[in-house]
């Protein structure tokens, strides 16, 4: 008389499951990461591609204004202006005035923006744009009266 004598193993099947689980588990909270990381450099590029078109919106307008080149030293968007020139004939100063107060309007719409124009030599004016990315070092390097972490980009402007 034969005996059978087989042990049943039971439970093997959910630890592959939960094995299973743990490793798509880790696998979804990497592609999680990664998005947040990808949004975080998506917004990244878009503020610094208004900062750049916001830097060569101000460059034209002191090139079209060109009797009133030395007049944009030392225009700093955290001062206040006030000025229409749509609505009213202005000089070649008071538009000076009109573009600060558009300039300031525009970098406002980066977080903690901030736009200063400075004198870089008789004929050439600096133009920097910053912005805070929440980065813990600054990337301003030309002398902008920046906070640390602030982020940066600079075009000169020549008579």
């Amino acid at each position: 008389m034969l005996i059978n004598i087989t042990k049943q193993q039971a439970g093997f099947g959910l630890i592959e499951s939960l094995v299973a689980l743990l490793v798509i588990s880790i696998g979804l909270l990497g592609i999680a990461a990664l998005q947040i990381t990808s949004l975080k450099q998506n917004a990244s590029a878009q503020w610094h591609s208004q900062a750049v078109w916001y830097s060569y919106e101000m460059t034209d307008r002191i090139v079209a204004n060109k009797n009133a080149f030395d007049n944009y030293d030392q225009i700093d968007t955290n001062g206040d202006y006030d000025m229409n020139c749509q609505a009213n004939p202005c000089t070649p100063a008071q538009i000076v005035t009109s573009d600060a107060q558009d300039w300031k309007r525009m970098v406002n719409n980066l977080p903690g923006g901030r736009g200063v124009i400075a004198s870089s030599g008789p004929d050439s004016l600096i133009i920097s744009i910053m912005w805070d990315e929440g980065l813990e070092q600054s990337n301003c390097v030309n002398g902008e009266p920046a906070a640390s972490g602030m982020t940066c980009y600079t075009v000169t402007s020549v008579r």
